[in-house]
């Protein structure tokens, strides 16, 4: 079963082929990631939701958006225009690949360049190149290095095997990472031992399995039962005005991306499916 139809129903944020050598291995990218439903939006007090304008601050005329330009900032308060012709012609070359530059221990790799997450599906008929790829490379514990152009930007991706499963690592470039040195903090004094062995103890103490799923958002969880709560209520519930649009939560399925990629990696089982709500996308001006 291709991926493309086991992954139904869940937004492929880029597809294309990873490449080195003379091996091609097509794939779909997928986010790993997923952000909690719990956002409070600005509305007035009869309920109608704000809108975003955008204001010259010199004279404060409200400007439509043929009245508004890009400009880098040289210096504080001067600027230079740059066109859309002109960033289209730097922009990245576009290209289909991700081109395994090298491969490199997985542990070589600092946490603190990983940026986001995805997981790669295949996304051809067949994926015994895909299984082999994933395969070797967990096997040796390397993460293949390479560049890639996604919505005409150029990333630096870590792919890394796990399970079985193909995942990418957008890192960060060396330059947007602060320098503990920035901080200017004084040089560590060497702690008596007496001090040392009592923190000793006490991490000894509280030292076990990592296991993330016990930490939860509990904030998320209280605001969602605070909203339940006046909801039910009908307490400080408000309305937008007939003839107003209003984003409204609407029921659907939504696939478990796991399931379907075991599924389209051949286990035969079929993609789990759970009840959600979800948002429309609010227009942008």
């Amino acid at each position: 079963m291709a991926a493309e139809t086991a992954t139904a129903g869940l937004r492929t944020f880029w597809s294309g082929t990873i490449t080195f050598g003379l091996v091609s291995v097509p794939i779909s990218l997928f986010a790993a990631t997923r952000t909690r439903g719990t956002a409070l939006r600005l509305v007035d007090k009869n309920g109608a939701p704000v809108e975003r304008r955008y204001v010259c601050s010199k004279d404060g005329k409200e400007l439509d958006w043929d009245d508004i330009v890009r400009g880098y900032e040289v210096k504080k308060g001067t600027f230079v225009i740059v066109t859309d012709e002109e960033l289209e012609a730097i922009e990245p070359r576009k290209t289909r690949e991700i081109d395994l530059r090298t491969f490199v221990p997985v542990d070589q790799i600092d946490p603190k360049y990983f940026d986001s997450a995805y997981f790669l599906v295949p996304s051809a008929a067949t994926n015994k190149a895909y299984r082999l790829l994933a395969h070797v490379m967990e096997k040796n514990q390397r993460a293949g290095i390479a560049t890639f152009v996604m919505r005409a930007k150029e990333y630096v991706v870590a792919i890394i095997a796990e399970n079985g499963i193909l995942r990418a690592e957008t890192l960060r470039f060396a330059d947007e990472l602060r320098s503990a040195e920035d901080l200017e903090l004084p040089k560590p004094a060497k702690p008596k031992r007496a001090a040392e062995t009592k923190f000793e103890r006490a991490i000894a103490s509280r030292s076990g399995k990592l296991d993330l799923r016990v930490f939860l958002d509990d904030y998320a969880e209280r605001l969602e039962k605070l909203v339940e709560k006046k909801q039910r209520a009908h307490r400080d519930v408000v309305r937008v005005a007939a003839g107003e649009a209003a984003p409204e939560s609407e029921g659907g399925e939504v696939i478990d991306l796991m399931a379907a990629l075991r599924q389209s990696l051949g286990s035969g089982r079929k993609p789990a499916r759970r009840s959600s709500a979800r948002k429309k996308t609010a227009k942008k001006r």
